[in-house]
């Protein structure tokens, strides 16, 4: 009986919190599952930490010390877990560190919480009422306790065999989940709620720790580096878009390799295509994504800040709460309403923390759409009603706005409705290439549904409309099927340009239209979109250049390192004439290759010590210590 009174306790802790966390999961959280697999992962993903947090029970010597450890734990762990349901009833979220420590939120969250306690909510502590009846029952032994080293070894064992299997069905599930943290929602279903909560930790601790440590004088050699490689000139553009709404487009997953191109006789963008002869349109044929592992969220991060990602993470999830200077935030400040138009959940991409940091002012997530039957896709909402309902809203907004839409229906696994599959799938040995063409083709039918939505809404001749793709849509893993369909050999060069995304400025009634050929990337867009839209970005700390500046260097840094210019490819550590495709002596790329990682080490202590705050953008000065300033080193003649 001693014997089995020492354990029953962790025993029916284990259990109980196990069992009542999972329940939970079914009735407290809007969990989406969609296969048995997803079933078993939130089945299993709490006992792992359960058996840890518990298990260092076993090495108090005493039995009474034993149980007060367990006792407390279990009320630890159900206040956790009810603190995420009452924030979930009204924040549809689960609760982040930056939620705790933005004092701003202090006031939200209190109401809020109050508004989201029940009475029958005591039920969310049945199990720990319970350990206390049975803690009760048992016999008391305040006598010493020998535990053998061999059974907590074994527990453990145990223990650690649980998470990683966990770990590892769940990154089968979604792959790189610890390394893109791309969805708390999507971190909770995998690694469960407690797990979740020591990772957020971790990431947050991290984060703070290098920007505890930065200081102002960081800035200085970012700053000369700006203002040496600043290039601007006057241009026709200068100022077109001023007091016109500017909305932006990204483009889900498309690929350059589609536009004016057939897929077995079948045309796949007939709207695009038609757009790079129009002469409303400027089309950039050699025009690349700069995305790391944040993907969307990485190209949202450039298109605004004009800053390169992080390589080991999603920037929007990792540095939320950092100081930044804004597309948005500019637009805003003169005279611009400003927004994101997203049919999808607005934790994805921690994006609801995020926007607040970039300053934009509404964030239209799938709570503004209405999806109804047949109208939904994997990742929220079909873009052809969601460019429907979006333009309504924009009839709502003050003008001149600034809005920023992203597209979903070209998102992978690329499946469609059959009443949306508007051209036949490929013939190659991937399937995934061979639905993505449909996807594409239904993506550019939904664009001409924008154009049509804006003219018949009025908008139309009073907007600038640029649209990018965000990011490639068939990785390497399907270079076989890609060789057959270009009809040749995927080398790392051919790789290279496949990075190439389609990038659509439409000023109407302007005649600037056609194809232009300079070799450009994400980056570059914030410091366009300000040009045309009058504002001078000049004291910016932004490492992209205004497209129609006459001097601006035609280079593409990515965030691996590689580059692209006009002479020379650097790829996975090769050097390649950018002309022919051959490989060449690795001395032609060594100068730019350097410069490259320069650059990409001058973004990432940008984001990694929030240096952004030190800077003072209207004055020019950096703020090397409180209550000091420093003049700007004076910006070089660029001749």
């Amino acid at each position: 009986m001693k014997k089995w009174s020492t354990h029953s306790l962790l025993f029916a802790a284990i259990v109980l919190t196990w069992l009542k966390t999972f329940t939970v999961y079914h009735t407290s959280f809007d969990l989406k599952l969609e296969n048995i697999m997803q079933q078993f992962i939130l089945f299993l993903n709490p006992l792992s930490f359960i058996l840890v947090f518990f298990g260092l029970s076993l090495f108090f010597s005493k039995e009474s010390s034993r149980r007060r450890f367990i006792l407390a734990g279990a009320t630890i762990l159900s206040i956790v877990l009810y603190a995420n349901v009452v924030f979930y009833r009204f924040f549809t979220d689960f609760i982040t560190l930056p939620v705790l420590f933005q004092t701003s939120n202090f006031g939200d969250l209190g109401s809020s919480a109050k508004s989201s306690i029940y009475f029958t909510d005591i039920f969310y502590f049945v199990d720990v009422i319970l350990l206390f009846v049975i803690a009760r029952k048992l016999t008391k032994q305040n006598t010493e306790i020998v535990q053998k080293q061999i059974h907590r070894k074994a527990y453990f064992v145990f223990a650690a065999a649980i998470f990683f299997l966990n770990l590892g069905l769940a990154e089968i599930e979604r792959p790189q989940l610890l390394t893109r943290s791309f969805d708390r929602e999507m971190l909770v279903k995998n690694i469960g709620t407690y797990n979740y909560h020591i990772y957020d930790a971790y990431v947050q601790s991290k984060s703070q720790a290098q920007r505890a440590f930065a200081d102002g004088s960081e800035l200085v050699e970012v700053n000369n580096y700006v203002r040496a490689n600043h290039v601007d000139s006057p241009s026709p553009l200068e100022g077109i878009a001023k007091d016109k709404n500017i909305i932006v487009v990204s483009m889900e997953s498309i690929q350059n390799f589609v536009i004016n191109e057939e897929m077995n006789g079948e045309v796949i963008t007939p709207f695009l295509n038609e757009l790079t002869q129009d002469p409303d349109t400027m089309y950039y044929s050699n025009f690349y994504h700069q995305t790391g592992l944040g993907k969307t969220s990485d190209s949202e991060f450039i298109v605004e800040n004009s800053l390169y990602p992080l390589g080991g993470g999603a920037v929007f999830f990792t540095h939320g709460g950092n100081t930044y200077n804004s597309l948005s935030e500019r637009l805003g400040e003169n005279g611009y309403h400003t927004s994101v138009m997203h049919a999808n959940n607005k934790s994805f991409w921690n994006r609801d923390m995020m926007y607040q940091s970039l300053g934009i002012e509404k964030f239209f997530d799938i709570d503004s759409y209405t999806i109804e039957e047949g109208q939904a896709v994997n990742w929220g909402m079909k873009d052809i009603p969601f460019f429907e309902q979006s333009v309504e809203l924009m009839k709502d907004i003050p003008q001149p706005f600034y809005t920023r839409m992203i597209t979903l229906t070209n998102h992978y696994p690329f499946t469609l409705d059959e009443e949306d599959k508007f051209i036949p799938e490929y013939d190659s040995n991937s399937g995934t290439l061979n639905r993505y063409f449909q996807t594409v083709r239904y993506m550019d039918e939904s664009l001409r549904v924008l154009f049509d939505e804006l003219k018949a809404a009025g908008l139309y001749e009073d907007s600038i409309i640029v649209m990018y793709g965000d990011h490639y849509g068939i990785s390497e893993n399907h270079n076989r099927a890609m060789s057959q369909y270009l009809g040749e050999e995927v080398t790392p060069y051919v790789s290279s340009g496949l990075q190439e995304v389609p990038l659509f400025i439409h000023i109407p009634d302007s005649g600037m239209g056609g194809e232009k050929t300079d070799i450009a990337g994400q980056i570059d867009l914030r410091p366009t979109i300000l040009h045309m839209a009058g504002i001078d970005s000049s004291k910016d700390i932004q490492l992209g250049t205004n497209l129609f500046a006459e001097d601006r260097e035609q280079k593409v840094v990515f965030r691996d390192g590689g580059f692209t210019t006009e002479n020379f490819v650097f790829t996975k550590n090769t050097c390649y004439d950018a002309k022919t495709g051959l490989e060449i002596e690795a001395v032609n790329c060594e100068e730019q290759a350097a410069a490259a990682n320069q650059e990409l080490n001058y973004s990432d202590q940008l984001i990694n010590g929030d240096l952004l705050r030190f800077y003072n953008r209207e004055t020019g000065q950096l703020l090397i210590e409180e209550g000091s300033v420093e003049e700007p080193v004076e910006e070089p003649v660029v001749e």
